[in-house]
């Protein structure tokens, strides 16, 4: 009995932890043109991190990831979301945004739609760069 309520005590508390690589579909069409203020501007500060209640927001660093400044995203998601650039199927950013339904899906609840998530996908792909 004890091994049983310790399987199922530990089956409850966990989570599906992302893969570190998954096969993306670099050749989608995107909401627009993939550089890293369009990314910031159409996605990030939608629902990631300016707003006071989003999840990375100053008040928020969710996983001790804020995204309240494009220059902070930028400096965090190459840092703490281990963005490779020019791979995105092995960028957990890519991994975690481009995984609708999973427990690990980014952002939680709604996922982003298939155009911003190929913009994200695009931008890791040709090398992640901040103008």
């Amino acid at each position: 009995m004890r091994r049983l309520l310790l399987v199922v005590g530990v089956l409850a508390g966990c989570e599906e932890p992302p893969p570190a690589c998954k096969m993306i579909d670099t050749s989608c069409q995107p909401g627009y043109v993939p550089t890293l203020p369009n990314v910031n501007n159409n996605t990030i500060k939608n629902g990631c991190g300016t707003d006071d209640s989003s999840c990375h927001s100053a008040n928020g660093r969710a996983g001790g990831l804020s995204m309240a400044t494009m220059d902070e995203a930028y400096a965090n998601l190459l840092t703490l979301r281990d963005v490779k650039a020019g791979d995105p199927g092995c960028s957990e950013f890519i991994v975690r945004t481009d995984s609708p339904g999973k427990d690990y899906q980014m952002p939680p609840g709604d996922p982003l739609t298939p155009e911003e998530r190929c913009a994200l996908i695009q931008w890791v792909q040709m090398g992640a760069t901040n103008p």
